[in-house]
């Protein structure tokens, strides 16, 4: 017999990966694609989705054809903040509008206005005032006011892995985690659709679970397709499914999101000053976040450094974490060695600190992630509850195999498990897992999360 998998469309801003996963949610296939982007009718870059469209369609005919495998479900994982404009026969309306797409300020500020204000719309929503199209209900309230003939066709308003998902089997549907994810649109102290859309005019579909699908066919073959899901919640979803014990994962890359799944109390408004949000899990609940552009100012920075001290562009991963120094900093020594004074400036590089107080690149280096910790670890206690009972803290992503990052969190944590996690593809792989009746084993999977704890400084 042929071995069944479960092929999973993981699409990110940069790279476009199609991944099978067997039936114990080994990863047997892994293809990766740059894509060339197209521009949208204002002259903004975009991603091309009609070559997108070409390519998965592509992909899944090709590996059907292929015979290598037998093909049982589909499904995809996506960024968020992303709608498709429908008309009434299933037709899209409009490119696939990059989130980083400018957009007058007075459409969020009246949207705001309109609908309770703008502290009270944020909290009732669990989403921070972002600008551009990173709210994708504002992106609704631009299509009206500034596209009001497209607007009109409007039938139907999918997020983007609803979209994708909607190309195979012409169901229009909606899930959790897309629509809960900053969106604007989920009122989370009622758990429904937002009052505001009704009020517009507009129609949404409910929202389905996550391990719900649909029959399809396709080059003659019966396939299953997911509903598709949100990147970041799919990111969570092996360690939900994965973990008994609480605990809060710190995901890293470009952006560090900090997720606890077990507080559930309402999101106040000074946690939305300070970035925090909240997201709906495969599980349907709200999980409460906090973000911090991380990886971003991270690499800015070293790049500074790298000039300064004429090192190499890699040298940073060479860097040993040297406790006698990050344990001074930590209780206090020399605290005119901060790397950022008086917190990350608009560019995210301090232009006004002296490199020359900095004895070599290692040091400079070490004291950039001890200061760029510090402020995540504030971060992190945006989501924690007082007594909450997590005891545990997850690392996943790029910083898990930073060791000064790491070492640095078991002391700004004493009272926490710090364990490092080698999950690869976990935006893929919770995707998979979402769908694993699929398979029809009638048992749920477990994954190895790949758990390492760390020892705390001596």
């Amino acid at each position: 017999m042929k071995r069944e998998v479960i092929a999973i469309f993981d699409i990110g801003k940069t790279n476009k990966k199609f991944l099978l996963f067997d039936e114990d949610f080994n990863l047997v296939k892994q293809e990766e694609k740059i894509m060339q982007t197209t521009v949208d009718e204002d002259g903004f870059e975009c991603d091309d989705i009609e070559l997108m469209e070409k390519w998965i369609g592509a992909k899944l005919k090709d590996e059907i054809n292929n015979g290598k495998y037998h093909l049982k479900a589909v499904n995809f994982s996506t960024y968020g903040a992303t709608l498709a404009f429908l008309d009434e026969k299933g037709n899209r309306l409009t490119p696939i509008y990059d989130y980083l797409k400018p957009i007058p300020e007075k459409v969020a500020e009246e949207w705001y206005s309109k609908y309770g204000g703008k502290i009270e719309f944020c909290r009732r929503t669990a989403s921070p005032a972002l600008d551009r199209m990173l709210n994708s209900g504002v992106q609704i309230m631009w299509l009206k006011r500034y596209k009001k003939e497209v607007f009109q066709q409007i039938k139907h308003i999918l997020h983007l892995p609803q979209y994708l998902s909607f190309i195979f089997t012409n169901h229009v549907i909606s899930e959790y985690t897309s629509i809960g994810c900053h969106t604007g649109i989920w009122d989370f102290d009622n758990m429904q659709y937002h009052p505001w859309l009704n009020a517009e005019g507009i129609s949404m579909p409910y929202p389905m679970s996550n391990s719900y699908t649909l029959k399809s066919n396709i080059s003659d073959e019966p396939v299953l397709i997911g509903t598709g899901i949100h990147d970041s919640s799919a990111s969570l979803a092996p360690y939900l499914l994965g973990q008994d014990e609480q605990f809060i994962l710190v995901s890293t890359g470009t952006w560090c999101i900090n997720m606890n799944p077990f507080n559930h109390t309402p999101l106040s408004s000074y946690e939305l000053e300070k970035d925090c949000l909240c997201y709906l899990s495969v599980e349907e609940k709200p999980v409460k976040s906090s973000r911090f552009f991380m990886g971003h100012i991270h690499d800015l920075n070293v790049s500074t450094l790298v000039e300064f001290f004429h090192v190499p562009k890699e040298e940073y991963k060479k860097v040993k974490a040297d406790e006698k120094l990050l344990r001074g900093w930590f209780d206090g020594a020399d605290q005119k060695l901060m790397f950022f004074k008086d917190g990350v400036p608009e560019n995210y590089i301090d232009t006004e600190k002296d490199l020359r107080q900095f004895k070599n690149f290692n040091e400079a280096y070490q004291r950039l992630v001890f200061d760029l910790t510090r402020i995540n670890a504030e971060s992190i206690r945006l989501v924690q509850e007082e007594n909450d009972g997590v005891q545990n803290i997850f690392i996943s992503g790029g910083f898990s195999r930073n060791e000064i990052f790491v070492k640095l969190m078991t002391l700004f944590f004493p009272d926490k498990k710090i364990y490092t996690s080698k999950v690869d593809n976990a935006s893929a792989l919770g995707a998979a897992l979402v769908v694993q009746d699929a398979f029809e084993t009638g048992t749920p999977k477990k994954i190895d999360l790949n758990l390492k704890e760390w020892e705390p400084f001596k």
